[in-house]
């Protein structure tokens, strides 16, 4: 399934597919057994069989809905004839939400249905794994009451959108981003080719030990982008494996990353460093361009990839002399 890939981000989606689901087969139960109540309605009635007449407030907050949800589903009540307003006899500006005969009758009926309903999902799910549900749903809702779940997401966001980006060498807890960020690039635009695979799948072997660096990109402890310079042969590199998070396009990662790898070239003492990519990828190129990367008439003849039709060679002082030369035109 995908929503479960997506953790954090689909957690709201979860709740409601699971919500739904629960709420359709209470519904078959409901009409399969001949009551004329739908599960939707269950909180509000429910609460008025125990209370008594009530406020639309004081149901809403009992049950943990908003007073328009609430006012909204008393309105469909009174219509089904099981809910009515009266007006409160102490406070005439408001009106109370009770039951009506119908109603009573209705509920009163609903006994061996609610038993049924309580048995079968211990049934369906396990006593255990239910037990652990209602659990974990109780600490949920303590939880969001103590701290708002709207207020840690900005603080989170304001912490992200004026941290500095950091470029971090490789460890291997960051293997799995290696990984990551290279193939979502990879399966969006092409295909992970099989040195593609053994790469990523394991960089201290195919990276590292031939003498090559991996980089990545950090933003308050969020990886969003790496790159790799490979030692194809003593004192020349290649500038490979650069992807950044999608998502986190247009904040620099790739310069930074870019600048870093062409840093430990120069540390290195390198004299050749070049990089093979696609002519698709025109924001790349252009940024390769920039950096003093150098388009070359043909494509790299030990070429390692399928998708290669792009060879260019670091030539810093040639990009100069171009800018010289359109200046003096």
């Amino acid at each position: 399934m995908y929503l479960p890939t997506l953790a954090q981000l689909a957690l709201g989606s979860r709740l409601k597919s699971l919500s739904d689901h629960f709420y359709a087969a209470v519904d078959e139960v409901y009409r399969t057994c001949g009551a004329g109540v739908e599960s939707r309605w269950f909180p509000v009635l429910r609460f008025l069989w125990e209370n008594g007449e009530t406020t639309v407030s004081d149901v809403a907050q009992a049950i943990g809905q908003t007073h328009s949800a609430v006012s909204q589903l008393a309105d469909k009540l009174v219509d089904a004839g099981l809910v009515c307003r009266n007006k409160d006899a102490q406070d005439g500006r408001r009106s109370l939400l009770g039951l009506t005969d119908k109603g009573r009758a209705d509920l009163s009926a609903l006994g061996p249905i609610w038993v049924a309903v309580r048995r079968g999902i211990v049934k369906s799910l396990g006593e255990q794994e239910l037990e652990t549900l209602l659990t974990a749903l109780s600490a949920t809702e303590a939880a969001v009451q103590e701290r708002p779940v709207v207020d840690a997401m900005l603080a989170e966001y304001a912490a992200l959108t004026t941290a500095a980006l950091e470029v971090v060498p490789y460890e291997a807890a960051l293997k799995e981003h290696f990984y990551r960020l290279n193939a979502q690039w990879l399966e969006r635009h092409f295909r992970i080719e099989e040195i593609d695979r053994q790469m990523l799948g394991d960089p201290e072997r195919h990276v590292l030990a031939p003498g090559g660096a991996i980089f990545f990109a950090r933003l308050a402890g969020e990886v969003i982008g790496t790159c790799a310079l490979l030692c194809e042969s003593p004192g020349v590199y290649e500038l490979s494996k650069m992807g950044v998070d999608e998502t986190f396009r247009g904040m620099g990662a790739g310069r930074v990353l870019l600048a870093a790898a062409i840093a430990e070239f120069h540390r290195r003492g390198g004299r050749e460093l070049f990089l093979e990519s696609n002519s698709r990828l025109k924001t790349a190129l252009r940024m390769y361009q920039q950096a003093g990367f150098v388009l070359q008439p043909s494509v790299w003849a030990g070429s390692h990839y399928e998708r290669a039709d792009v060879y260019m060679i670091y030539q810093p002082d040639h990009r100069q002399a171009a800018k010289a030369g359109a200046a003096r035109g």
